[in-house]
């Protein structure tokens, strides 16, 4: 006997079961219609549903899905327009054609015109064409699906890319504020770096000073003059700040003098201290020169002494040659030191020393910085006039200093523009009553009126 196992037939292998080409519901009152129907379509893969009555199609179109419905003209109770018309108010998604004859032609309008139909097949049909129409029909309702869903989808990504573009467009705003805020932080950080920068030259220029009696703030009101005078000639913040900070050092050269140059103007000095004063703007520069932020600040002290008709020192230098920062300090310097006393063996008045600046244009001086330093003269002393004494005792915080407030050897206790806070004033105070002194300080009138009752007298003189 031969195995069984040995002649088993190979089982089948399986097979994914077919999808339906689409469900097709087919009414009417003809049975024979019907089976004709389901006959041609059948062979052609669709699942097919039928009803005898439109209220039974109505029926099962509620139990379930139906992709197509072809529905008779004439049947009882309810014609093939009417329930096509109920078709597309509660399936709106199914298609719907119509089987009619040639004497139903204003029934098929009716229904055309209430139902939607897609089609209407006149009776007797073509197997052919009814096959091509109900195809065509399926797919183009595919076709339309498929857009809505494609509509849907687009409308859907639009309001995501919308919302993404508004959630971008808020970080990026806040991102952007927070740059602003830090970059404003940064600038007031830089910019009070660079006051404290500016006040610790100032006081260290003082410090130099203290050692030559009669030149105390000498280089702080030179500091003063050719700032205002960079500001006029609208010059960039960097160069405003270099011209200012060598305006501040243009003597550190002369730190190394003996006490007897210190003493005496330039005009008495004998030859070997005529050589040694004529290298103090090398060894100014020499000394600078170690910071690389002062290189600029360095070659302004080197030229401060360079006159405009080639007769300076150290290098000779004529014109334009002589960069334009040490043309202003030269012609800055050279005022001060006149109403200082320290340049000549007497002290000029301001109107002298205008005078003396004025006949040196062309000569020791650039004529057009002449012109912007006569400028600054007039409104420094337009400010002046509206300045305000003020005693210590009435003193008041915001109070602005016009001028600076000098030890009496010429150290600066706090510089012009400073805002008085109330530990300071204390400290004022404090300082004059140890000292045993009446000081009354400059302050700018504006701020007085800020920080005073109107009753007081400071008050009732800066109105």
């Amino acid at each position: 006997m031969s195995d069984p196992a040995s002649t088993a037939t190979p089982a089948a292998p399986a097979t994914a079961p077919v999808k339906p080409a689409g469900t097709l519901l087919l009414v009417d009152d003809e049975p024979s219609v019907l089976s004709a129907l389901r006959r041609l379509y059948r062979t052609q893969g669709y699942k097919i549903e039928q009803a005898t009555s439109a209220a039974d199609a109505l029926a099962l179109m509620r139990a379930q899905p139906i992709d197509l419905v072809i529905s008779d003209m004439r049947m009882p109770e309810m014609d093939g327009a009417a329930f096509l018309e109920a078709v597309r108010d509660r399936h709106p998604g199914t298609v719907r054609i119509l089987l009619t004859g040639y004497a139903d032609i204003q029934s098929t309008v009716a229904a055309i015109n209430r139902g939607e139909i897609h089609r209407y097949i006149a009776k007797p049909w073509d197997d052919q064409a009814m096959l091509l129409v109900v195809s065509d029909a399926l797919k183009r309702r595919d076709l339309e699906l498929q857009n809505e869903q494609l509509q849907a989808l687009t409308q859907t990504q639009n309001a995501e890319l919308r919302d993404l573009t508004h959630t971008l467009e808020s970080r990026v705003l806040e991102r952007t504020s927070e740059l602003a805020q830090t970059n404003t932080l940064l600038e007031e950080a830089n910019e009070e770096v660079r006051k404290q920068f500016t006040l610790a030259v100032t006081v260290f220029s003082g410090l130099i000073e203290m050692r030559q009696d009669g030149i105390a703030g000498h280089a702080r009101r030179v500091g003063d003059l050719a700032q205002r005078m960079a500001l006029h000639l609208k010059l960039a913040e960097r160069a405003q700040q270099e011209i200012e900070l060598a305006a501040l050092l243009h003597d550190i050269g002369k730190i190394g003098f003996a006490d007897a140059m210190l003493v005496k103007p330039v005009s008495r000095y004998g030859p070997d201290e005529l050589a040694r004063y004529h290298r103090h703007p090398l060894d100014g520069e020499s000394a600078l020169m170690a910071l690389d932020k002062l290189h600029g600040v360095a070659l302004i002290v080197r030229q401060h002494h360079e006159r405009f008709d080639g007769r300076g020192f150290p290098d000779g230098l004529s014109g334009q040659d002589i960069s334009l920062g040490a043309r202003i300090v030269a012609v800055a310097s050279d005022y001060d030191g006149l109403t200082s006393g320290n340049l000549a063996e007497h002290t000029y008045t301001p109107d002298l020393a205008r005078q003396a600046i004025s006949e040196g244009r062309g000569s020791h001086y650039d004529p057009a910085v002449a012109a912007v330093l006569f400028n600054v003269l007039d409104e420094i002393a337009a400010e002046a006039i509206a300045d305000v004494e003020v005693a210590v005792a009435d003193l008041q915080p915001r109070m602005v200093l016009s001028v600076d407030l000098l030890t009496s050897r010429g150290a600066i206790l706090l510089p012009k523009g400073y805002a008085f806070q109330p530990k300071v004033i204390q400290q004022v105070k404090d300082f004059a009553e140890r000292e045993n002194l009446q000081v009354v300080l400059r302050i700018l009138c504006k701020s007085i009126k800020a920080a005073l009752p109107v009753s007081t007298p400071a008050a009732k003189a800066a109105a």
